[in-house]
């Protein structure tokens, strides 16, 4: 069976882990066509824009896309372009496994947990109001009339919606999940002691959700006291399943637990399409200099596999990933037990090796 995916390369080091990425998918000979896509600065250079139409419209007719970092400023310029993807194409679920891997350099070996993050709510829903705007000294006014609540004048808001339909569809996300792999725990991560009208909504819409899986076991836990426990026993979690900024942080926990971002891949899914990415931002100052680690971009496209009904592709493919990395000789500087050691290869040429052992696992 032949597929049609959309390949974003993205800016940054985006090109180089794309290319690998590519190169080992096509090493299983699966036939997959790839149709380039732009996004990021190249697209900027050559359609005007961040985010063409054309791309959204490739991703809508494909329905699977793999794409690399893309560039996304701090504090000030364009909204993150990955955002801008989820909400165009109501991707509402972002899933990020953290399993711990032999020949990593990582704190825990015992970590075996997906991350389920709720994509299209909470903070980054992008509704903000400026220090000093009017819009924003009229919100403060109506805050204050409604709930007496003094908010000083010289702030800046930002909004959390979360609803009752997105919570109960990410919860039940969640557990399809755990059934489909035959995991036995979900666990619900809220700040609900707080915020008891936005996360409280969200702890009892996975309450909600529970009682349709008694297969499956249903507990929540506080997000602060979570980071202390995966710190600790992160072998006592599963399936984790949190609202948007809960999501983004804790999954960065989790891949620092097993070994960084290097290694973490992930996905953004919905009920019609499916985009496949490295967790890891795009890092330019590594642009060009094959250096950084493909690893988190293969095991994505992995995971593209998995999506695709290609299980034995995929299983080879992380496998291949894994011996590589074991055996420790052909991989990039990180995943050396010394940052500096000499005998770090390119970003291509572990791609060769993770390519020369797909051959011999075929």
């Amino acid at each position: 069976m032949s597929y049609s995916v959309t390949l974003i390369p993205g800016d940054g080091i985006g090109p180089e882990v794309t290319s690998a990425m590519r190169r080992c998918v096509d090493a299983l000979g699966l036939g997959i066509k790839w149709e380039i896509a732009l996004a990021g600065e190249p697209a900027l250079k050559k359609f005007n824009t961040l985010l063409p139409d054309e791309t959204l419209d490739s991703i809508r007719k494909n329905k699977v896309a793999i794409k690399g970092p893309i560039i996304t400023p701090v504090g000030s310029g364009f909204r993150s372009i990955n955002v801008a993807i989820r909400q165009s194409l109501n991707l509402f679920a972002c899933l990020r496994p953290a399993h711990s891997m032999k020949g990593v350099p990582s704190s825990r070996d015992d970590v075996d947990i997906v991350i389920v993050r709720e994509n299209s709510e909470d903070l980054y829903s992008g509704i903000e109001f400026f220090k000093d705007s009017p819009d924003t000294k009229k919100l403060i006014k109506l805050i204050e009339e409604y709930t007496g609540a003094g908010i000083k004048n010289d702030s800046a808001i930002s909004i959390k919606p979360i609803s009752k339909s997105a919570s109960v569809r990410i919860s039940k996300f969640a557990f399809d999940l755990a059934r489909k792999d035959k995991r036995k725990k979900v666990t619900c991560v809220h700040k609900a002691n707080i915020m008891k009208a936005t996360d409280g909504l969200f702890l009892s819409s996975f309450r909600e959700a529970a009682r349709d899986y008694p297969d499956i076991i249903a507990e929540d836990v506080i997000v602060d006291n979570l980071c202390m426990q995966l710190v600790r026993r992160p072998h006592n979690f599963d399936i984790l399943v949190l609202p948007n900024l809960y999501g983004d942080i804790i999954s960065d926990l989790c891949a620092g637990l097993v070994g960084g971002l290097g290694i973490a891949p992930g996905a953004n899914m919905g009920s019609e399409f499916a985009v496949f990415e490295p967790v890891h931002g795009a890092a330019p100052k590594y642009t060009g200099k094959n250096k950084v680690n493909p690893t988190a971009t293969i095991l994505s496209g992995a995971m593209m596999l998995k999506h695709l009904g290609e299980l034995e592709a995929a299983h080879i493919l992380e496998r291949a990933v894994r011996e590589v990395i074991e055996e420790a000789r052909f991989v990039t500087y990180d995943l050396k037990s010394e940052r500096s050691d000499p005998n770090a290869v390119t970003t291509s040429k572990m791609a060769d090796a993770i390519i020369d052992r797909i051959k011999k696992l075929k």
